[in-house]
């Protein structure tokens, strides 16, 4: 699993704030570890200087392997609660994602043929 952080010129990209944001994703998608090749953050404060609520964003895009990338975007007060709040969002977005790939429960699997005939 390949994670790539950027961040713009407001937002100081230390060690501290990279591992950290590696450590989170690879907690929080550990079970998905063999089906999400990449995932790309950014990390951005969009007044700069000004300030203002929410102004903190965190943008996570994720590639499941065969699949269309997912994206999501969380705007907030601070760094943290931007990263938690992308981090939830895109959690629910890859599980409705392989969800849908799964087969419904009590139906036969495509590869089982029909005997009835």
């Amino acid at each position: 699993m390949n994670i790539e952080i950027r961040t713009d010129k407001n937002i100081n990209s230390s060690d501290r704030l990279i591992d950290y944001v590696r450590t989170e994703l690879k907690q929080e998608f550990q079970r998905y570890s063999e089906k999400i090749t990449h995932f790309e953050v950014h990390l951005s404060d969009i007044n700069g200087d000004k300030g203002g609520d929410e102004d903190k964003r965190c943008m996570i895009e994720a590639r499941p392997a065969g699949l269309k990338p997912v994206a999501v975007t969380h705007k907030a007060a601070n760094i943290d609660q931007a990263i938690h709040g992308a981090i939830d969002k895109l959690k629910r977005g890859i599980e409705q994602v392989f969800a849908k790939r799964e087969p419904l429960r009590g139906t036969k699997p495509e590869w089982v043929e029909d005997d009835a005939s």
